[in-house]
């Protein structure tokens, strides 16, 4: 059996790495993607943080999108259904870095909507110095 993501789950991670891209001026759109009750899983502090809610994962968004994610490139890699969640597997590409940097999410979607974002990644290059 082939798995078939829905139309409109793929839009949403399409729309999710685009604003990401967009930088601060995407960060209503970015929020909006999420459910009000939503839950993010994010590794960037060395280890897992975990954001709850809309106003958390905004405040994280903010100061990731105006200090860390300048100019960042998103290409989406690849997207399956992983039992009853979507995995999209990602390549990032920032000037701070010295190779592009690799991952992927796992995505429960409701209405449209995410209501858990669990970020992984798989390869995490040096700094330029």
């Amino acid at each position: 059996m082939i798995n078939t993501i829905p139309a409109p789950d793929r839009a949403t991670v399409e729309r999710y790495l685009a604003t990401m891209q967009a930088g601060p001026s995407g960060l209503d759109e970015l929020v909006g993607l999420f459910d009000d009750e939503a839950v993010y899983v994010e590794p960037f502090g060395g280890q897992p943080q975990v954001h709850n809610g809309k106003s958390e994962i905004r405040a994280f968004f903010e100061v990731a999108l105006q200090q860390h994610l300048k100019d960042v490139r998103l290409t989406l890699d690849r997207l399956d259904l992983d039992g009853e969640r979507l995995r999209s597997e990602w390549t990032c590409h920032l000037p701070m870095f010295t190779a592009p940097m690799r991952g992927f999410d796992l995505l429960s979607l409701r209405d449209g909507r995410i209501v858990r974002l669990e970020t992984n990644v798989t390869e995490f290059p040096p700094m330029r110095s």
